[in-house]
């Protein structure tokens, strides 16, 4: 059934597991991973940005999720991903959603606290939870969150502490090192930074960039309080690589392709959900 993400990752961040977030576009991508979902009994975070808006409406996004979430034995967080619009988050909570992350990074810190605490208030009087971003990440290959002036800017654990105390925000996103999609050199993942802004919160911290990042470094992570990781590109990349391979090898009906597909979203988000919880 649809939840905010409030329980799982409160859960999560206690056991010292992380939920995975994966990103979808169309029906096929939302069932491999709900597929996956049930499959490795955990629950899942499904992830709508608004770029993918000309794919689907909110309308038809929510309508999608709440039945199909209704055929799997997991509860399901339908999320808005990266998000920079107020008005385009508001429109996501009046449309069902029941996570939103509001991204102010590129704001300043006053404009990010008092942009993320308005959203806060209207996202909490309707049950829907909130996750913001302090710091920012840089855009490696292949990314489709970012562009290629994003600068990386660690998070201060003193500013996390008083953003957080100033906006009530549910989840907090960080900036340890890691890119949004991959890696173009050897990851330089600080947990040291990480381990310090754990310190000050003691709440669950979000991940952001989890393709390719290695899976003892996730591993670290997790440790350290990260309990949401995001999981975008390489859903992308390895469903469109195989699709490839298959309509190289032969001709198939569309509707085979797209059950092939749901295969091969399946694969990659059981990948993650084992990592994430240390299975």
């Amino acid at each position: 059934m649809l939840t905010n993400f409030n329980s799982m990752l409160k859960t999560a961040y206690a056991q010292k597991k992380a939920i995975g977030s994966f990103n979808f576009y169309n029906y096929e991508t939302l069932k491999g991973i709900l597929q996956a979902a049930e499959q490795m009994n955990t629950p899942v975070i499904v992830s709508f940005g608004k770029k993918y808006l000309s794919n689907m409406s909110f309308a038809e996004v929510k309508a999608i999720t709440a039945a199909s979430a209704d055929l799997y034995k997991t509860d399901v967080c339908l999320h808005l991903d990266h998000c920079d619009s107020m008005d385009i988050i508001y429109q996501a909570i009046r449309a069902g959603f029941t996570s939103v992350m509001y991204d102010g990074s590129a704001l300043s810190f006053e404009e990010n606290t008092a942009n993320t605490g308005r959203i806060c208030e209207v996202a909490h009087a309707n049950n829907v939870s909130v996750e913001a971003e302090l710091g920012s990440l840089a855009a490696g290959e292949a990314s489709h969150e970012g562009s290629a002036d994003d600068k990386e800017v660690y998070t201060s654990p003193d500013a996390a502490r008083e953003f957080v105390d100033r906006t009530g925000v549910d989840a907090l996103a960080v900036s340890i090192g890691t890119v949004h999609g991959l890696y173009k050199g050897t990851p330089n993942i600080r947990t040291d930074i990480l381990q310090a802004i754990n310190e000050k919160l003691h709440m669950p911290l979000v991940l952001h960039g989890g393709s390719g990042t290695p899976e003892e470094k996730v591993k670290e992570c997790i440790s350290n309080g990260i309990a949401k990781i995001n999981v975008n590109t390489e859903i992308s990349d390895y469903t469109v690589q195989h699709t490839r391979a298959l309509l190289e090898k032969e001709n198939p009906h569309l509707s085979v392709v797209a059950l092939n597909q749901m295969r091969y979203v399946e694969e990659v988000v059981r990948k993650y959900m084992g990592i994430f919880a240390n299975q």
